[in-house]
């Protein structure tokens, strides 16, 4: 299946694209079947794009990663997916916790964690997401006040991905202003093995390598320089990573959707029923064209909102970013949902390796931030509506 390649890309970034497409079909959907149904995580796949450069490439070149931005990653995580062996992992370590720390850690903060995370060494997890705050960041109940020259957090987060290969996990709490005696949001990376640091696996039906966690945080005390960047400055660097999650989320469910769509072209080519293959016939070839457009429209938007990020227009990036993860979302969903149908009762077979991503695709219409939520951010910040909440 061909897809779409302009002047909008660089020549390096159709190398990039190539090069990583070539180590996406050495592995393909049939290791990470494998990956899950053995129980076991991605590590070879991880250590290999981390050799070649691919996982930091979007991280300072003085601390080992590649000086690109979100662009770059953002291609390394949709060919990956398109080759149906996608990284989850990618939007929280490098893109989140990496890009947060490169723009707003400490020094020592950049020098300890930076590295490791561009050489695949080092991983970290993101805690944002509460049981009883969903999508609503304000409502955010995980607090962290100060004792003497420590901090320390109480709270629970859910929904948290790869705790238990993750290092350390950067949380989201808040902390009291002095002046106005309200909650403001911080940042803080709290160790694997920090006393009071808790986690319960939570039993999903999606099968996926990264497994999903609720954190518990009883008293965990940590030192002062656990803290990332400005205690004044929460929210900047809140939605500094938040908008490059939904850059990579709309990576994901790009690529998933690329290669749900590959499978079913390839079938319809090939599978012949009455005298001509079945991919001959409209009502067969016309839902694969209109999923196929889909997927390049919302490319082309999450194009936009990584350049935009990586210009530093932080607004203008806040806005495309959610366009871009609402688009993908959609134009996954549906690609997964008209392959399945392509194939019929093959669709649902292990062989096809579909069925799995009818489950699998549904994340990037919810996570990290549900459809309703983005459209809700377009009404009033888009449009100029006034808020129903």
């Amino acid at each position: 299946m061909s897809t779409a390649r302009t002047a909008l890309e660089t020549e390096e970034h159709q190398a990039l694209r190539a090069a990583v497409a070539a180590l996406g079909k050495r592995y393909g959907r049939d290791y990470m079947t494998t990956v899950i149904r053995e129980g076991k995580h991605t590590d070879e796949l991880w250590a290999e794009a981390a050799k070649l450069g691919y996982l930091g490439v979007n991280l300072p070149e003085e601390y080992g990663g590649g000086g690109g931005g979100m662009a770059e990653l953002s291609i390394v995580l949709e060919e990956l997916g398109a080759a149906g062996s996608p990284l989850l992992m990618m939007i929280v370590s490098p893109a989140i916790c990496g890009t947060v720390i490169a723009r707003f850690g400490t020094e020592e903060q950049k020098r300890t964690w930076l590295p490791g995370l561009a050489d695949g060494s080092l991983t970290m997890a993101f805690g944002i997401t509460e049981p009883d705050a969903g999508s609503n960041s304000h409502r955010i109940t995980t607090t962290a006040r100060r004792d003497g020259d420590d901090w320390v957090l109480t709270g629970r987060k859910v929904f948290v991905s790869g705790v238990d290969i993750a290092d350390a996990t950067l949380i989201v709490g808040r902390t009291e202003d002095a002046r106005s005696g309200k909650l403001k949001p911080c940042l803080f990376i709290v160790p694997r093995e920090a006393p009071g640091f808790g986690r319960n696996h939570i039993d999903m039906e999606l099968h996926a390598p990264e497994k999903q966690f609720e954190l518990v945080l009883d008293d965990v005390r940590l030192p002062a320089d656990a803290l990332v960047g400005d205690e004044d400055a929460g929210l900047l660097q809140l939605f500094a990573g938040l908008n490059p999650e939904r850059i990579m989320t709309a990576a994901f469910g790009i690529g998933m959707g690329r290669f749900a769509l590959g499978r079913a072209v390839e079938y319809a080519r090939t599978r012949q029923v009455w005298k001509d293959p079945i991919g001959a016939h409209q009502a067969i070839a016309h839902p694969l064209a209109t999923a196929h457009i889909d997927l390049e429209l919302s490319r082309l938007m999450m194009q936009k909102a990584a350049r935009l990020y990586d210009e530093g227009d932080d607004i203008g990036a806040g806005e495309a970013a959610n366009m871009a993860k609402y688009a993908a979302g959609e134009a996954c969903v549906k690609a997964v949902d008209q392959a399945v149908h392509t194939l019929g009762g093959n669709g649902l077979t292990r062989e096809y390796g579909l069925a799995s991503l009818i489950t699998a695709s549904r994340v990037a219409r919810i996570a990290p931030v549900s459809r309703e939520m983005i459209l809700n951010y377009v009404s009033h910040q888009s449009l100029g509506l006034p808020k129903s909440y």
